[in-house]
Order: C-alpha cells, then sequence, then structure tokens
C-alpha cells in the first residue's frame, strides 16, 4: 500500500506534468498497476481493519436498558449493576459514549440584548477579609450590576444582602453610576430580592416608584445571567490581585478608580468598547425619578427608656427626651438617623459590625440630667385660693338627710 505522499506525487506528475504511467512508475520504483490505481482512485489511501467486539460490547445491552430507564446513574452503579469487573476509565468512556443518547436536551438559545432593556445584577464575595471598625474582618458583598447591550460595569460594596441593603445600593448605582433605569432588572433567586418569583416586601415599592420590573430567573439558568458572572471572573483576576483594604470605604474608593478603566477596555464580542456603547444604552432606558424612591431601612417604634434602638444588629442612641414616644427609624448605606416628628433625635454613621454599641455622648449628659430631675422631690406649688364646699351640698347631691333620728331607724329596720 502506498503512503499518502506518494499517492500524491503520483497523481500530480499525471495531472500537471503529463508523464505517462510507465515514466511515472520507473521513476518512483513501484508497479504500474500501483500507479494505475492511483491514478483511478478519487480518495486517499488509508488504513482501516474490521471492528472486533471489546470488552464492553456484552454489557452494553444491560447498559442502555438501565439508562433508558434513569439516564443520569452514574457509571460506577451502572458498573455494579451490570456486574463489570474490569478497567473502571474503560466502562466510564464507553458509558460517556452512548448516555447523551438518553439524556433529554437542554438547548440555550443565542441571547440578543437591545439598547435599554436590562441591567443584570448579581453579589460577588471577595475573599480577602476586609476590616469593618469594630477589630474584626469580614467578607463582605459586592453588589455588580451590568448592563447588557453596552457592557457598562457598575459595582459598590454593601454592608449585608438584606433586602434594605440590596435596594439601597440598586438605586445608588443606578442614579450615581449609570445615570438611568433599565426597563428590567435580572436577578437570580437572591433571598434579599424574592424565591421563586415572589418578591420580598418591599421590592415591589421600589419597582413601581422606578417604573421598572425585575425579572427573576430560574434555577440553574447561568446563561441568561453570564454577562455579569463573567465580570465577577473579570474582578478575580484583573482588579483583586496585589490590592490591600484597609476599610470597606477604602474598597468602594479603590473600586471607583478602576471602574473607569474597566469601561474603557476593548470587548472582543461587541468590537468596541462599554463607555462609547453607553449613551445608546442610556438613552433607550428610563430617565431617572424626579424624587428618590424609599429606599433603606425605615422603622416606626416606641423608644424605650434605655433610650437606645436596634439597627441591623447594633444598638444606636437617641436623645432620651424622645423616651416612651413614638420615633421614625431610616438606616441608608452610609448613616442611621431618628426623627421624632420633624426633630432630629439622632444621628450616627452606619456601623458594619454586629452586636455593637454605638453611644453619642450628648446622649448620655441628657440621660443623666433628666434622671437627676426626675429623682428630685416635686414642690408644692399655690396657683390660687383653694375653694371648699359645703359637706351638706354633696349629702343633698346624693339624698342624704342627717336630720332623720338614726336610733329611730335602727328600731324600724329591725
Amino acid at each position: 500500500m502506498i503512503t499518502l505522499e506518494d499517492w500524491a506525487l503520483i497523481r500530480r506528475l499525471h495531472a500537471s506534468e503529463r508523464l505517462p504511467q510507465a515514466q511515472i512508475a520507473r521513476q518512483l520504483g513501484i508497479s504500474r498497476n500501483t500507479v494505475a490505481k492511483a491514478i483511478a482512485s478519487t480518495d486517499p489511501p488509508s488504513y482501516s481493519r474490521a471492528p472486533v467486539p471489546t470488552s464492553f460490547a456484552p454489557f452494553e445491552h444491560q447498559v442502555r436498558d438501565l439508562l433508558d430507564g434513569t439516564w443520569s446513574m452514574p457509571a460506577t452503579v451502572l458498573a455494579e449493576r451490570v456486574g463489570w469487573i474490569g478497567s473502571a476509565s474503560w466502562f466510564r468512556e464507553n458509558v460517556a459514549a452512548i448516555r447523551p443518547e438518553y439524556a433529554p436536551s437542554d438547548p440555550a438559545d443565542r441571547i440578543v440584548y437591545h439598547p435599554g432593556d436590562q441591567v443584570q445584577c448579581d453579589l460577588w464575595f471577595p475573599e480577602p477579609k476586609i476590616p469593618i471598625g469594630d477589630g474584626t474582618e469580614a467578607i463582605l458583598p459586592v453588589l455588580v450590576m451590568v448592563a447588557s447591550f453596552s457592557k457598562f460595569i457598575t459595582a459598590v460594596m454593601i454592608p449585608s444582602r438584606t433586602t434594605a441593603d440590596l435596594l439601597a445600593g440598586m438605586w445608588l448605582l443606578l442614579a450615581s453610576q449609570l445615570g438611568a433605569v433599565p426597563r428590567r432588572l435580572i436577578w437570580d433567586n437572591e433571598t434579599g430580592i424574592g424565591r421563586r418569583n415572589h418578591l420580598a416586601a418591599g421590592v415591589g415599592e421600589f419597582c413601581g416608584a422606578l417604573a421598572t420590573r425585575i425579572h427573576q430567573l430560574k434555577a440553574y439558568d447561568p446563561e441568561s445571567k453570564g454577562g455579569v458572572e463573567r465580570i465577577n471572573q473579570y474582578f478575580e483576576s484583573s482588579f483583586l490581585p496585589g490590592r490591600d483594604f484597609t476599610c470597606p470605604a477604602d474598597f468602594n474608593i479603590q473600586m471607583g478608580a478602576w471602574l473607569p478603566k474597566a469601561n474603557t477596555r476593548m470587548v472582543r464580542a461587541l468590537k468596541a468598547r462599554p463607555v462609547d456603547l453607553l449613551d445608546t444604552d442610556r438613552t433607550a432606558m428610563l430617565a431617572l425619578p424626579p424624587l428618590a424612591p424609599p429606599v433603606g431601612l425605615r422603622l416606626r417604634i416606641r423608644l424605650p427608656r434605655d433610650y437606645y434602638v436596634r439597627v441591623f444588629g447594633n444598638d444606636y442612641s437617641v436623645d432620651p427626651v424622645a423616651i416612651g414616644r413614638m420615633v421614625d427609624i431610616v438606616a441608608d448605606l452610609d448613616q442611621v438617623t431618628v426623627h421624632l416628628g420633624v426633630r432630629l433625635v439622632a444621628q450616627h454613621p452606619r456601623s458594619w459590625g454586629n452586636a455593637l454599641t454605638i453611644t453619642d455622648p450628648e446622649h448620655v449628659t441628657t440621660a443623666a440630667r433628666l434622671r437627676e430631675a426626675f429623682g428630685r422631690p416635686r414642690a408644692v406649688t399655690q396657683t390660687g385660693e383653694v375653694v371648699l364646699r359645703d359637706l351638706a351640698e354633696y349629702d343633698a347631691a346624693f339624698g342624704v338627710d342627717l336630720g332623720v333620728d338614726l336610733d329611730k331607724s335602727i328600731e324600724e329596720a329591725s
């Protein structure tokens, strides 16, 4: 059998140089029949042998019956069921070759993104622990929002994954970094947003104020928000290495300085930079509402005697003059404020720690003054002359006649 190179040479000498078959045979030192077969053949020479049964063949029928009933059965279980005692890797290789014939198909359509339609949202948890100001360190969530059409990235570290902090973070990114509201916010089944298309308390009101809606993906559907998932990996490989953070504010400062560079990178799939497509994306979005939506934690409670309120696991002091009265608490990403009507009775920076007590020294001073005043006896003062009524007037009012002989009344009663 001639080689592929000889076959190609024979055909070239015969077709291009017009050499006779006999001359080609003498020049290459092969028989004229071999030259004739090479010229007559249309396919290059190849080696093939008749298939022979493998050690897996006697078990294939049993394996197919088991896969027909349960296509996801592991190869180790299949080997045990059919009594396989040979090579485990050889068995897995043969099972992998026939399993797709029984597994259901889950095709993924090519997704086309339209300007202004959606922003994909996710939480990224950077691995290094960050000091949070109470002597401890924690892994904190970073809210990442990526415009699907332009691939424009926005991100901010938030204190927790509670509903209040997620809504406050989304409004911060939409208002300060994106500058518009997409028609859809794409989320997975994040607990703070909702589960199984049942939105958490307050999320519906937030969407209504922005005139947008939240679309929650079904489970095991990473393709539908692959854009933000890739950005999380991009953060891991391009932003995080070699950086140290002294506090959450330092993280957000470094992230804010790096994001403009990330948004000027060339995206091969777009053949453009995200910042160049942002205006097209933003023009198709909705305008920001004239009034900011109610975000953050909002509570109304009666201030107890110890004049502290608990917000996100921490206790904050309040002016003791509000003890026993209803106060309104508002906590956002930066601060905690308490109002008594229109009067501000407490304002504290938001603590990212847990189980902490944050006290304003002025509140302690006020509490001591009020406690001292409460302990002093009250002086009796007269504001005017006290009018004394005749007791007979009360007797007449209640029908009591004191002129009746009491002994006689007793005798008659007995």
